[in-house]
């Protein structure tokens, strides 16, 4: 087990007071943003920010908070896990406090596991093993299903190579043959370009690469040796440096198609994970998603594969606010229901927090938003999507909230826009139990869409 200091941070909740490693810790964060990976899957609002985004400091008090990521920081001995604002709650000691971070990065794997980009193993078998972070959770599962897989067969894959043999194999590249070998008296060496089937292929060096990657940075035993034993498998596998773009070069044939798990897996760690020294060659790591986006993959995730007779796109098309086209509108998605059309838009916020707010804690820009949408998509009813909290979680209580707010448009002979403000039931409050609160989510959505 891994003997590294821990410290739990909610985004824009609870405060640590650092001030012994206050100006360390801002340092790094600082080198963390700036080495950040330009990643097209988790989209980063902030990219014209210089200023990193992933902890707030206050100097005065020598403290910090978390922003709006989730993940893991990591240097010297000290682990900071950033967890999701909708699991936070007061007056949790120790013992308690590992079992509910457990609990909730178990609830982030299983929300990862329906985005877009990825297609991860249903397997939850690792599920009980005591990780204290997601990112050993992940490298666990990593590990596993890619020593599955190689224990089967090793990827091989038929790549060009080019280089000069003494008879002709393949295909002689005639101008190469004449300028390199005849002018210079090499002329019975053939410069030629030959398919070969073998396993030192582009994704065997990409898995390799993520492999040794992850080993530098866990601090799990049991990861470790997972991780030496695919090096062991990959060991005549050439060393060559991959970023996360190279993953969408890799196209499997249908022989091969399980390994599209691990290359998900590989595209995931390429994509989020930053490793930075500072100045006192102190090396750190960081494994950091955006949360608004992860909500947002997540109910796009969830409503495509698991509610049936509702079609959901994501909106491609660019229409603007002004003739000018300089305020553009997109919404997260367009649903389908009945041959009608619904416009969704997930925010990541806390809501119906306050009894006596008539506005539910829904944002005055969000209405905003959802109207212009309304106005210029030509849809009348729309869905916005919050997330539940520890706070109303309870299955037995089934109290996720919703409202429902009506706008007369003056311009188009009166029509009424409706907004179906929801919160969605994505988390459990006492034990993770993936098949409860798939189906809590999906009898929540399927009402939902049949009473709209």
């Amino acid at each position: 087990m891994s003997l590294q200091e821990e410290y739990n941070l909610f985004e824009y909740q609870n405060e640590l007071e650092l001030s012994e490693i206050f100006e360390d810790l801002k340092n790094l964060t600082q080198k963390i943003w700036v080495n950040r990976p330009k990643s097209e899957n988790f989209r980063q609002t902030e990219k014209k920010k210089e200023r990193q985004q992933y902890l707030k400091f206050n100097y005065e008090k020598k403290s910090v908070k978390a922003r709006n990521y989730v993940g893991v920081i990591r240097w010297r001995e000290k682990t900071i896990n950033l967890l999701p604002k909708i699991f936070y709650r007061e007056g949790i000691d120790d013992t308690e406090n590992k079992e509910y971070t457990k609990r909730i990065h178990q609830h982030i794997f299983w929300w990862l596991r329906y985005c877009r980009k990825f297609r991860f193993s249903k397997n939850q078998t690792a599920m009980s093993k005591d990780f204290s972070n997601i990112f050993e959770m992940m490298i666990y599962f990593f590990a596993q299903n890619t020593i599955e897989l190689l224990s089967k067969s090793l990827y091989v894959q038929f790549e060009d190579i080019q280089r000069e043999t003494t008879f002709i194999k393949g295909r002689l590249n005639i101008h190469e043959y004449i300028s390199d070998n005849l002018v210079t008296a090499k002329w019975h060496k053939f410069n030629c370009t030959y398919d070969t089937c073998t396993i030192d292929n582009r994704f065997n060096r990409i898995l390799k690469f993520v492999t040794k990657l992850l080993v530098s940075f866990t601090c799990e035993n049991i990861n470790k040796e997972l991780l030496n034993k695919i090096l062991f498998f990959l060991d005549e596998v050439s060393d060559e440096p991959a970023v996360a773009e190279d993953c969408h070069k890799i196209r499997f044939n249908p022989m091969y198609d399980e390994y599209e798990i691990v290359k998900n897996y590989c595209y995931l760690f390429l994509s989020n994970c930053i490793s930075v020294h500072n100045e006192n060659d102190f090396k750190a790591f960081a494994f950091l998603i955006p949360m608004e986006y992860l909500f947002e993959d997540f109910i796009y995730g969830f409503i495509d594969k698991e509610i049936e007779g509702v079609k959901a796109t994501p909106q491609k098309d660019e229409i603007f606010l002004d003739k000018e086209k300089t305020f553009k509108l997109k919404p997260d998605l367009v649903l389908e229901i009945n041959k009608k059309k619904y416009i969704a838009d997930t925010k990541y916020k806390v809501i119906f927090n306050d009894e006596e707010d008539k506005k539910k804690g829904i944002s005055q820009s969000d209405m905003y938003q959802m109207i212009a949408y309304a106005v210029r998509y030509g849809i009348n009813e729309i869905f916005l999507f919050y997330p539940n909290t520890v706070k109303n979680s309870h299955h037995e209580e089934n109290n996720c909230e919703r409202a429902e707010f009506k706008v007369k448009d003056e311009l188009s002979e009166h029509k009424e826009i409706t907004i179906y403000a929801n919160q969605l039931p994505i988390i459990s409050h006492d034990i993770f139990d993936e098949t409860e609160i798939r189906q809590t989510l999906k009898k929540h959505l399927e009402t939902l869409f049949k009473s709209a």
